[in-house]
């Protein structure tokens, strides 16, 4: 399992659509919800089948504004093969850290 944080500079609609056209991965679901006025929340479910792990991967993704600034959360799971040992060749890794790509022009430092 992966787990990256981040902030960017954009809106949770703008980091929305700009997640709709990512080509990287099969889009399981997706979903844009606002709860109160000024606020929202974006989640994304990826998967992709990774050779050097022979398995799939899953990607969830999390943006949200709730705390003044745009957030992004992404958790990548599943990618290891084996019930004993959780060795998954850095397929989780590179999945997590794929989702930092799209948004690499907006990333707050």
């Amino acid at each position: 399992m992966s787990i990256i944080n981040f902030q960017i500079n954009i809106t949770v609609k703008a980091a929305y659509d700009m997640l709709q056209g990512w080509d990287s991965a099969e889009l399981v679901y997706d979903e844009l919800k606002r709860p109160a006025e000024g606020k929202e929340i974006a989640v994304f479910i990826f998967e992709k089948y990774y050779f050097r792990a022979e398995n799939r991967a899953a990607l969830t993704i999390i943006i949200d504004n709730f705390n003044g600034v745009t957030s992004v959360t992404a958790v990548a799971t599943g990618s290891s093969q084996g019930l004993i040992f959780n060795f998954d060749w850095g397929a989780a890794d590179n999945f997590a850290e794929s989702v930092r790509k799209v948004f690499k022009g907006f990333i707050i430092e």
